[in-house]
């Protein structure tokens, strides 16, 4: 199985709508890598994956990037400097519980949008939606090998 199949095309458009109204929050943006195998780190690759993205490009650095590597059972949600510089230590360890245990459940696309959610609503208290908030980066789930 590819990693385009790891969700159904179903669930994919599912967990691109939560992206869409959870970015009706916050100005901050929000994306979802998948890629079957991490072999290291799974913060150092999401690291990687959010420079090849060039998620570090929005105005007030304010990306997220939610990360899986399903084959290997890895994830990672970061931030960029923008949120982190704002926000208090922990700030993702409910959203990671959650996606953890959607994902031993094989609910992945329900921990998703679990999580988009709550990253919309938790980001708007420091990253509020403005009337001319511009979608920076691209709502679509990214794949990798």
């Amino acid at each position: 199985m590819g990693s385009k199949k790891f969700l159904t095309d179903d669930e994919k458009a599912q967990v691109v709508k939560a992206i869409e109204g959870a970015e009706l929050n916050t100005s901050g943006e929000i994306r979802v890598h998948i890629e079957s195998s991490c072999p290291g780190d799974p913060v150092g690759r999401a690291i990687t994956v959010f420079n090849q993205l060039k998620m570090h490009r929005t105005k007030e650095r304010n990306a997220v990037l939610i990360y899986i590597a399903w084959k290997s059972h890895k994830f990672a949600i970061i931030g960029d400097n923008g949120i982190n510089e704002k926000v208090p230590e922990g700030f993702w360890d409910t959203e990671k519980e959650i996606l953890l245990q959607h994902l031993k459940e094989n609910r992945a696309a329900d921990g998703l949008i679990a999580v988009i959610e709550m990253a919309g609503e938790n980001l708007k208290k420091y990253f509020a939606y403005q009337s001319d908030d511009v979608n920076e980066q691209s709502n679509e789930i990214s794949f990798g090998e």
